[in-house]
């Protein structure tokens, strides 16, 4: 098919994602969330096991705005969102662009037990603005948003789906492999679906459980077997975050990975960075519910193979 036909038949998928973001902005400023807008080219990105940024000159294309949006929180803003791309090298699937964009908020004195009823809230109010009431209907199965949805603790979640422990699983380094493989797919099939505590060891940026130190106060929600969005009760201290970014380089450079700087001005704003939670929603991949779409390609316009 030639690209303008591509392109044509997008057109009523390219409506229904517009009306979507225009839901999500109206959801986050009637509760008093500032947009902000933070900067795609930076000199440090956040130092990650499996996430590979694309270089620019000596700088770096962000793979979130993670860095930039907690130094405001550090400065005194209390509630903030942001809607843009991000980019991460080598990123291509069903569910993976190299170039996506991403919605991420922040609010002072959250933690992540409240933001999952945050995300809860925004997303039956999107649903609510596109026309749907207590269901949508993705894939041939119906997803009922009658709150509150499921919750499953990672440690559950392997014991019910994977073929070992979870902590078998952290320790044999092969944690993500059965995550994406045997629990994934099972995951928010009836109805949207958080699945929480993951092992520290794999939440780079998120606060230890007072009661678990081996866990951190993290979830990701899924919605049709798909992941949706990656939250916590965000890392406060300065020493834990030095070493949790040495360690994630020292892994890389065993792998053979590129050694990233230190984010060094974030460092620095982190000793002023209050209580708070974030999450990242990929924008693409709520998209798709919404669109009853199995492939990223159908709810953007231009794909990296046809521009």
């Amino acid at each position: 098919m030639e690209q303008g036909g591509r392109l044509a038949n997008k057109r009523e998928t390219s409506w229904k994602r517009a009306r979507m973001i225009n839901a999500i902005r109206a959801f986050f400023t009637s509760r008093d969330y500032l947009e902000v807008e933070t900067p795609h080219m930076i000199p440090a990105v956040i130092p990650e096991t499996h996430i590979d940024a694309v270089s620019c000159g000596d700088w770096f294309l962000h793979t979130s705005p993670e860095l930039h949006m907690k130094r405001l929180l550090a400065a005194g803003y209390p509630r903030i969102f942001q809607i843009c791309k991000c980019f991460r090298y080598g990123e291509r699937g069903s569910c993976h662009l190299p170039e996506f964009t991403m919605l991420e908020w922040y609010c002072r004195g959250m933690d992540y037990r409240q933001l999952m009823k945050e995300c809860e809230e925004l997303i039956v109010s999107v649903a609510s603005n596109l026309g749907y009431e207590d269901v949508i209907n993705y894939q041939g199965r119906a997803i009922g948003l009658q709150r509150p949805w499921e919750r499953i603790s990672v440690r559950e979640a392997f014991a019910c789906y994977a073929p070992m422990s979870m902590d078998k699983a952290v320790t044999e380094n092969c944690f993500d492999e059965i995550i994406v493989s045997s629990i994934e797919p099972r995951l928010g099939l009836t109805q949207p679906t958080f699945i929480y505590d993951y092992p520290v060891s794999g939440s780079a940026l998120a606060k230890q459980k007072k009661d678990d130190s081996a866990l951190a106060e993290r979830f990701e929600l899924y919605m049709g077997g798909k992941e949706i969005a990656n939250a916590c009760s965000e890392l406060t201290d300065l020493q834990e975050h030095n070493r949790r970014f040495l360690n994630v380089n020292n892994y890389r450079f065993s792998a053979g990975k590129s050694i990233y700087p230190m984010p060094e001005r974030f460092l620095e704003d982190m000793t002023s960075m209050p209580h708070a939670a974030g999450i990242a929603l990929g924008v693409d991949r709520l998209a798709m519910i919404f669109c009853d779409s199995s492939t990223i390609d159908d709810v953007v316009s231009f794909v990296p193979e046809f521009l």
